[in-house]
């Protein structure tokens, strides 16, 4: 298999269904951070006697905010700026790493992901990428031997069938390409899909760009996923998005199915129903962590 798998994909239909996987098409994002990312990483950055805190603060940065669903090194390295300022944690003298080679490198490199870290970490010799080279392995492992049996939500499957006959679809993603490949087939879902597109084909918007270079018209593309980030990348190329709410998951797919798939297809998906549909998405997510806000 080509390591861009939008290399082979052929346009057969004027539509696109872009879909993100964990969170959105699987009930996975709860179990991959809370028991692979957060442990592995609290593990190897020497968290241990902050432990209480680190989680939370993981846990909101990837779980619970508008930062739900990025990338995993700009993601938790924002979950250690959030604990480095923490008055319980500097009480306590914990000593947070600052990671600033990770900082670097995710400045300079756009396929954030486990293979790329390491080769980088290799080559560099840099302590910060490759302390961050063994935890992203370890979240892998972890999530190879933990993470499974998780179905798809209700109404994925009747959604991929309904608009199998007018559309193409993919997955983007940015989860490991390999991970999203076993889930995908281990539920019997990739027969639906042209391209798994995983963090090493790329980000989101340059998943969804490559596509509009393929042949399919900004406007005709619908890009589904539950973070911010989604949106951002299918805005940004002028996509339309359809957001599937965290912790209303369920309802958002009934209405895709039952309302929004027609409308998209007919051509009455973008405007004042968009709007309300994002309007609706922003209000789930905050920015500010719990633990800032002033209680009266």
């Amino acid at each position: 298999m080509s390591s861009n798998p939008l290399e082979t994909l052929s346009k057969k239909h004027e539509f696109l269904v872009a879909i993100d996987s964990d969170g959105c098409a699987f009930d996975s994002m709860e179990i991959k951070h809370k028991e692979c990312f957060i442990p592995t990483f609290i593990k190897h950055m020497g968290l241990q006697a902050v432990s209480k805190y680190a989680r939370e603060a993981c846990e909101f940065v990837n779980l619970y905010s508008k930062d739900r669903g990025a990338n995993r090194f700009p993601a938790y390295l924002k979950a250690l700026d959030f604990l480095a300022e923490r008055p319980e944690v500097k009480s306590r003298g914990a000593k947070i790493p600052a990671l600033q080679g990770i900082r670097d490198w995710v400045k300079r490199e756009s396929k954030l992901g486990t293979k790329t870290i390491i080769p980088e970490a290799e080559k560099t010799g840099d302590p910060d990428l490759q302390l961050g080279a063994k935890w992203s392995q370890d979240v892998d492992d972890t999530v190879k031997a933990i993470v499974h049996g998780v179905p798809p939500f209700p109404l994925l499957r009747e959604s991929l069938d309904k608009a199998l006959p007018q559309a193409d679809i993919i997955v983007c993603s940015a989860t490991p390409t390999g991970a999203l490949q076993k889930e995908w087939e281990e539920h019997d879902i990739a027969k639906y899909v042209g391209a798994i597109c995983g963090q090493e084909v790329g980000s989101k918007k340059e998943i969804l760009a490559a596509a509009i270079a393929k042949g399919w018209k900004a406007e005709n593309i619908v890009m589904i996923g539950d973070a911010p980030g989604d949106k951002a990348a299918a805005l940004a190329n002028y996509c339309r998005y359809y957001p599937i709410n965290p912790g209303s998951e369920e309802r958002s797919w009934e209405r895709f199915y039952n309302e929004a798939l027609a409308r998209f297809f007919a051509g009455t998906y973008a405007g004042a129903y968009e709007h309300e549909l994002i309007a609706e998405f922003d209000a789930y997510l905050p920015e500010v962590p719990p633990w800032k806000i002033v209680k009266t």
